[in-house]
């Protein structure tokens, strides 16, 4: 299943951070921010781009989609978090 499937079949999940068990802040894009770090460690900022409402992310999609569970996928999108097919870019709206 390519990654945007795997993010649309998880699409009545987002922005449902209060589904999240044990999440690691109570804000949602904090615990996002700090699954992904921890899922795929870097040097740079972590957002790399943005534009109008949106914001992009400095995340290897294709090694991602390797590494990521539904379940870590299903909570990335409960925090806003999306992935852009067009870009290939995870993003999330401000």
């Amino acid at each position: 299943m390519s990654l945007n499937d795997r993010f649309e079949s998880v699409t009545d999940e987002f922005l449902k951070f209060d589904r999240t068990k044990a999440p690691r802040s109570g804000r949602p894009d904090l615990h996002a921010f700090l699954m992904l770090d921890e899922m795929m460690p870097g040097k740079r900022d972590l957002i790399s781009a943005s534009e109008h409402d949106e914001f992009y992310l400095d995340i290897d999609c294709d090694a991602f989609a390797e590494l990521a569970t539904d379940d870590q996928i299903r909570d990335l999108h409960r925090c806003g978090i999306r992935y852009d097919e067009e870009l290939d870019s995870l993003c999330m709206f401000t």
